[in-house]
């Protein structure tokens, strides 16, 4: 008996939209492109819920007018990535996305408890290889928020690009969004 190699099929973004837009992939499903790779996301605890409208609502007051806070929502980040961060900043108005995704945020946010190394290191990886400035992690297993700056090409992180600089911050620190920097967040404002 001939045995073959496992092989897996890798998807560009369009197919993914194409999946969606036949019903493949319904709203609620638990699937996000990533390296084009289809990726089950991790289900959502009442912490995690809880923490994802707590960021929202810091964000919100942080970055004002003429700024998008999305929650869950897919971002174009390349031909081969379409993750759906817990929260992302983008500028302009609502509206200006009803055609096309947002490809640029100005600021991701994940939300982790059991997705963490999934979080930092092949999210990390891909919102790095984007040239997304400003990336975060709230740590709901220690109750610290990872800021993530400065990315750089690393030929052994994944998909080859990583972050510089790993700031980790206790529930009594601030942080100040890259785009906002005249905000100061208190990090316990984002713990549940």
């Amino acid at each position: 008996m001939t045995t073959y190699p496992v092989r897996t099929r890798r998807w560009t973004r369009a197919e993914y939209d194409r999946l969606i837009e036949l019903g493949v992939f319904g709203p609620g499903d638990p699937v996000e492109l990533l390296g084009g790779e289809l990726i089950v996301s991790e289900p959502q605890g009442s912490a995690h819920y809880t923490a994802v409208g707590l960021v929202e609502d810091a964000l919100r007051a942080a970055f004002g007018p003429g700024w998008v806070i999305r929650s869950q929502g897919p971002v174009a980040l390349d031909d081969e990535s379409e993750p759906e961060p817990d929260v992302a900043v983008v500028p302009g108005q609502r509206r200006d996305y009803s055609r096309e995704h947002p490809a640029r945020p100005v600021l991701v946010v994940e939300i982790s408890e059991s997705s963490l190394k999934l979080d930092r290191h092949r999210k990390g990886g891909r919102y790095a290889r984007a040239g997304l400035d400003d990336y975060w992690i709230l740590n709901l297993v220690e109750s610290v928020l990872e800021i993530y700056r400065q990315p750089v090409a690393e030929p052994s992180a994944a998909y080859g690009f990583t972050y510089a600089s790993r700031i980790v911050l206790g529930p009594d620190a601030s942080a100040m969004p890259l785009a906002a920097p005249a905000a100061s967040i208190p990090v316990r404002a984002l713990l549940p």
